[in-house]
């Protein structure tokens, strides 16, 4: 950021004009800054630059701590810079507007400013008799340098509140660079500088309590989410972390069909809340849907009512092996009797069998061949128990035989169709919303992130070519999170190889963009995301095909 020139000669007319234009292009320049950092740091400039001062400060009033801090320091003729884009902190004390007593701290002339909401105009820090200056001959006597001109101006919003001090040191004389006062005109460019640049400032810090507060109303939503289950709130978290990733390695990979693609800063926050509300419509998604870690959960695990019926059924078939040992009596006929307790054991091996293949298939871990599906049925149909109705009724219910037989996974096709709907009602929810110019790509950007290359994606059936940029890093950022997440209740977190592996195959199927798939590999970005946010065992090599 430069400085700002200010016209050498005020006593005329045109210099006058050149003052009050500059004024305005500061007025200008600052309704447009959004950063605070940087405004601030302008503020300073400016005012530097239209009174010729060497030096100066910004100082901000700590809300609820009464007191002033340092943001911005220059002085040009000691070639310091601290604060702002100088990279260099300012580690001195906050200045306190109140003695330990409460009385109000007026020897320190930023203070005394401050706190009585008026300019202070000093010719000479040596000579003053009012304010303290101490600190500012110590100053001196280690750096060599002269300070003498000072002046001091309040920083008030639009309800009169001081919100910061601007303080100028050394008014220099043009042409000569000898140290002078700061002029009546001086005081009042600066005075309207102040307070243009406090309302500037004023409007922007609002800006930012606003951005805040809807950066924690998204945050509520997702801990919202991740109250209702444990296995999605790291999801809503990671997944914008790693689309930031991608975005800015797409952007700083200038080669190839996407060398055009960059992102201000603006670009970027938008990018960021879409990646932080990418699921929040999983709020509407029944819990035991999200959390369905086997095929038979629903509130609970229904294998173990499962569990129960075979163990009544063993305990029938002791029964009927008793009462064929007992129909046996008086008469003893051994070889009936072992026959009938091999029987029993026959029958309670494969109770016992059947019972460990359905415990195996509700996990969902392995594919299911359609030999397995009809044992399953077979198994449903085949026993029959007695239900605490007292009728005999089959083993399994048609809802179980159903949710057993599920091929991949643990959802049903209704459960999964539940779990997509989660998309529909992201976009529901952001397209209802009265999003600002500079976030109005959020609800394309969230809700676009289950959409495919080839059109076969959902919720709307969007082709590449229909999609940004920034929705498709998206997708690939929520599907490499979720090959990789640890803490899902139905599986393990794959490792890199796994993953890599499957999303090679997603590109070549058109599932995913080949080029953002590229940046994401050539340029290390599931590497950089492994090592913050996937567990250790996970990470090994990665083999591409050549």
């Amino acid at each position: 950021m430069t400085s700002i020139a200010k016209n050498t000669d005020m006593n005329t007319v045109e210099g006058l004009l050149g003052r009050l234009e500059q004024l305005n292009d500061i007025g200008v320049a600052l309704s447009k800054e959004r950063d605070i950092t940087r405004l601030l740091e302008y503020i300073l400039l400016a005012a530097k630059g239209i009174t010729r001062a060497d030096g100066g400060t910004i100082y901000s009033k700590v809300v609820g701590a009464d007191s002033l801090r340092f943001e911005i320091m220059r002085t040009d003729s000691l070639n310091i810079a601290m604060g702002g884009s100088a990279g260099q902190p300012i580690n001195f004390a906050d200045l306190p507007l109140t003695h330990a007593n409460g009385t109000p701290n007026d020897s320190l002339v930023a203070a005394y400013a401050a706190i009585h909401a008026v300019t202070v105009n000093i010719e000479d820090a040596y000579s003053d008799p009012n304010f303290d200056f101490s600190g500012t001959r110590k100053f001196d006597q280690n750096t060599g340098y002269r300070s003498q001109s000072f002046l001091t101006v309040p920083m008030c919003n639009q309800d009169g509140d001081v919100i910061g001090v601007l303080q100028l040191l050394n008014a220099l004389e043009p042409g000569s660079n000898e140290v002078t006062t700061f002029s009546k005109a001086d005081q009042q460019l600066v005075e309207s500088l102040a307070s243009q640049a406090a309302i500037a400032l004023s409007n922007r810090l609002l800006m930012k309590q606003l951005e805040d507060l809807f950066e924690s109303f998204i945050s509520l939503i997702n801990m919202a989410i991740d109250e209702k289950s444990p296995y999605t709130g790291g999801h809503c978290q990671r997944v914008p972390a790693l689309t930031m990733m991608l975005a800015d390695a797409t952007a700083q990979h200038q080669e190839g069909p996407l060398a055009g693609f960059s992102m201000t800063e603006m670009d970027r926050y938008e990018l960021k809340i879409a990646g932080l509300l990418h699921d929040c419509g999983k709020v509407t998604t029944p819990v035991h849907v999200v959390d369905k870690a086997t095929k038979l959960q629903t509130l609970y695990d229904r294998i173990d009512l499962i569990d129960t019926r075979f163990e009544v059924l063993k305990r029938d078939t002791e029964m009927e092996a008793l009462r064929q040992q007992l129909a046996l009596r008086p008469c003893v006929d051994a070889a009936a009797e072992r026959a009938a307790t091999c029987s029993l054991q026959s029958r309670l091996d494969t109770l016992d069998a059947d019972r460990d293949f359905l415990r195996t298939a509700n996990s969902g871990g392995e594919f299911m061949s359609d030999a397995a599906v009809a044992r399953v049925r077979h198994i449903g149909s085949h026993y029959q128990w007695r239900n605490p109705e007292h009728r005999q009724t089959d083993f399994l219910s048609i809802d179980e035989v159903d949710n057993l037989c599920i091929r991949k996974g643990t959802l049903t096709a209704a459960e999964r169709d539940t779990i997509n709907y989660h998309i529909v009602a992201t976009n529901k929810m952001l397209e209802k919303l009265p999003w600002p110019k500079h976030l109005q790509n959020v609800p394309e950007y969230a809700g676009g992130h289950h959409e495919r290359m080839d059109g076969k994606g959902y919720p709307k059936g969007l082709t590449r070519e229909q999609m940004s940029v920034q929705a498709r890093i998206m997708g690939i950022a929520d599907i490499f999170e979720a090959l990789t997440a640890s803490d899902r209740p139905y599986k393990l977190g794959m490792k890199l190889s796994q993953a890599i592996s499957i999303m090679v195959k997603m590109k070549e199927d058109g599932h995913i963009d080949a080029d953002l798939f590229d940046v994401f590999i050539q340029q290390g970005v599931y590497l950089r995301y492994a090592h913050e946010f996937v567990d250790p065992m996970q990470i090994d090599e990665i083999r591409l095909p050549s």
